[in-house]
C-alpha cells in the first residue's frame, strides 16, 4: 500500500488530492496536511474586500470532501519534512504532540509565505497597509474600506493606492481586479468623484502581469496589455506609476525607488499592496539531525525541482525547456512541488537592477489555473507511478495556456470584466518565431459584460468541481 501525503489545500493541492482520492483511495492511503480546516476560493476575495460578496460565499469544509474522496485530513501546520525517512511532523491546531505522518511520496503545495516583514510597514499585521490573499486579510480590507467609504460620505477625499508592495512581488492580477472594482464600486456609491485611484507596481508597464505582457492580433494589428489596460485606466481615472520597488511604508506614506534608482514618496488614506511570497517556513532534516533544506529548497524556501537554475535572463528566455516538466525534486525523487510552492527557473518578464544594485522585478505567478494544471499533472504522474512504476506525464509552462477573467465589478447587469487568454505562459521562441514567442491566434484579450457573466460562471462551476460533485472531471482546471 503506498502512502501519498499532501501538504496544502489550494489550488494545487486540494486538485491533486481529488484526483489521487479518486484514483488511488480505495486500495492505497492519500493524506492532506492542512493549516486551514476550509478551501478557500482565493479569487473571489477581491469581491470581499471591497464588501459586494460574503465571505462564506467564497469557502468550504475539507473534511466531508475527503471523506467521500477517501483522503485523510490532518488539520495542522506542516513544520518538518524528514525526507531520509520519510515522514512529516505537523503541529497540531491546538495543543499536544506534534503528529507524525508517514509518506513513499509527499507533494508540497502550501502556496506562499506572504513576506509582509521584507517591506517595513507594510501588511495588516503591525504595518499601515491592507491585503487581500487571505481571507482575514480581504475582510480587514474590507472594513478599512468602508471605513474610507464613509468619510468619502461625508465629504471627505480619499487616497487609494493598490499594487505591490515589493520590488520583487507577483500577483499583479489580483491587485488589478482590486482596483477596477474600487472603481466601480465608489461609483455605484455616487461618491468615485471623492477619490484618487494609483496603480503603483514593480511591472515594467501597466499590463506585464509578470509575463511580459500578453499580445493579441486584431486583424492586421498587434494590440498589447499595456495599451489594453492603459486604455482602461485613462476611461477609469485610474493613474499608473509602474518600475517601482516599495521600500517602506509610513502612516500615509509609501517609499519606493524606481528603474533609474531615484527615491520617491507617495501618500495614500487606503493602500492595498500584495507582498512578496516566498516559500512557506518548513524544517528539511536529514536522518542525522542535519539540514538540508539547501538540497530541497532555494534560499527563498521555494522547492527545487526539474528546472535548470542559475541560467542568466538571456539564456533563459531562449530555453523554455528549462522550465520543469514534472515538478519533481532531483535530489528526493519522491518530493514534488505544485502551484506557487515551486521554484522557477527565473523571470519570466525582463528583469531590472537599478544603479543603486535593487532587483525590481515581477515574478512568475504560478496561482489559479496554472497552480491547478500543475496539481493535477503531479497526481497523473503519481497514480501512474503507484500503479505502473511510471510517470509519463509532463507539461511545462512553456506548454501551458492560462485564461485570467478580471473582473470589473461583480454585477451581471452593469458589471464588467477583462478575460485574457496567453498560449503559452512562458514564451516559446522556437515555436512561435515572432516578436512575442507566443500563439497570437490563440491569445486573446476581451471586455464587457459577457466576462462578469464568465467570471460569476467559473466561481460557480470551480466551487462545484472542488467539491468533488457528480461529473467534477469534466470540468477543466
Amino acid at each position: 500500500m503506498a502512502k501519498v501525503v499532501v501538504i496544502g489545500a489550494g489550488f494545487a493541492g486540494h486538485t491533486a488530492a481529488l484526483y489521487l482520492g479518486d484514483e488511488l483511495g480505495k486500495s492505497h492511503e492519500i493524506t492532506v496536511i492542512n493549516k486551514y480546516d476550509y478551501f478557500g476560493y482565493v479569487p473571489s476575495w477581491v469581491w470581499v474586500g471591497v464588501g459586494t460578496m460574503k465571505p462564506e460565499k467564497t469557502v468550504f469544509d475539507l473534511a466531508p470532501v475527503y471523506r467521500k474522496k477517501r483522503v485523510n485530513f490532518v488539520h495542522g501546520a506542516a513544520t518538518e519534512v524528514h525526507p531520509d525517512e520519510q515522514f512529516v511532523l505537523v503541529e497540531a491546531t491546538v495543543g499536544g504532540e506534534p503528529v507524525r505522518v508517514d509518506y513513499d511520496y509527499l507533494v508540497i503545495a502550501t502556496g506562499p509565505r506572504l513576506d509582509f516583514a521584507s517591506t517595513p510597514g507594510l501588511g495588516p499585521h503591525g504595518g499601515h497597509t491592507y491585503s487581500i490573499c487571505t481571507l482575514d486579510h480581504a475582510v480587514q480590507a474590507r472594513d478599512a474600506y468602508l471605513e474610507s467609504v464613509a468619510k468619502m460620505e461625508a465629504g471627505e477625499r480619499q487616497r487609494f493606492v493598490i499594487g505591490t508592495g515589493h520590488a520583487m512581488a507577483t500577483c499583479q492580477g489580483a491587485a488589478f481586479e482590486y482596483i477596477t472594482n474600487l472603481h466601480k464600486d465608489l461609483e455605484r456609491r455616487g461618491i468615485r468623484d471623492k477619490a484618487d485611484l494609483l496603480w503603483l507596481s514593480n511591472e515594467p508597464a501597466v499590463g506585464d502581469f509578470g509575463v511580459r505582457g500578453v499580445h493579441v492580433k486584431k486583424g492586421e494589428t498587434i494590440v498589447g496589455s499595456d495599451e489594453f489596460l492603459l486604455a482602461l485606466f485613462e476611461e477609469y481615472g485610474i493613474r499608473s506609476e509602474v518600475q517601482r520597488g516599495v521600500l517602506s511604508v509610513d502612516e500615509d506614506v509609501i517609499h519606493w525607488e524606481n528603474y533609474e534608482g531615484e527615491y520617491g514618496e507617495t501618500p495614500y488614506d487606503f493602500a492595498m499592496l500584495v507582498p512578496r511570497f516566498l516559500g512557506v517556513s518548513m524544517e528539511f532534516v536529514a536522518e542525522d539531525g542535519s539540514d538540508i533544506g539547501s538540497k530541497i529548497t532555494n534560499p527563498g524556501g521555494l522547492v527545487l525541482v526539474d528546472a535548470e537554475y542559475g541560467l542568466p535572463y538571456d539564456v533563459l528566455k531562449a530555453k523554455p525547456n528549462a522550465w520543469p516538466a514534472r515538478y519533481q525534486n532531483p535530489t528526493y525523487p519522491s518530493i514534488f512541488a505544485a502551484g506557487i510552492a515551486f521554484a522557477p527557473p527565473g523571470p519570466i518578464s525582463v528583469p531590472h537592477t537599478t544603479p543603486n544594485g535593487t532587483q525590481i522585478t515581477a515574478v512568475a505567478p504560478r496561482t489559479g489555473m496554472i497552480s491547478g494544471i500543475i496539481g493535477r499533472l503531479v497526481a497523473k504522474n503519481l497514480i501512474d507511478m503507484v500503479k505502473h512504476g511510471t510517470m509519463p506525464h509532463e507539461e511545462r509552462m512553456s506548454h501551458m495556456a492560462a485564461a485570467c477573467i478580471a473582473s470589473m465589478g461583480d454585477s451581471l447587469w452593469d458589471g464588467s470584466a477583462a478575460t485574457i487568454i496567453m498560449y503559452p505562459v512562458v514564451p516559446d521562441p522556437h515555436r512561435y518565431p515572432n516578436e512575442y514567442g507566443r500563439d497570437l491566434f490563440v491569445s486573446e484579450m476581451e471586455m464587457g459584460l459577457a466576462g462578469a457573466w464568465m467570471k460569476r460562471m467559473v466561481q460557480t462551476t470551480f466551487m462545484y468541481k472542488l467539491q468533488a460533485k457528480p461529473g467534477w472531471k469534466v470540468i477543466p482546471e
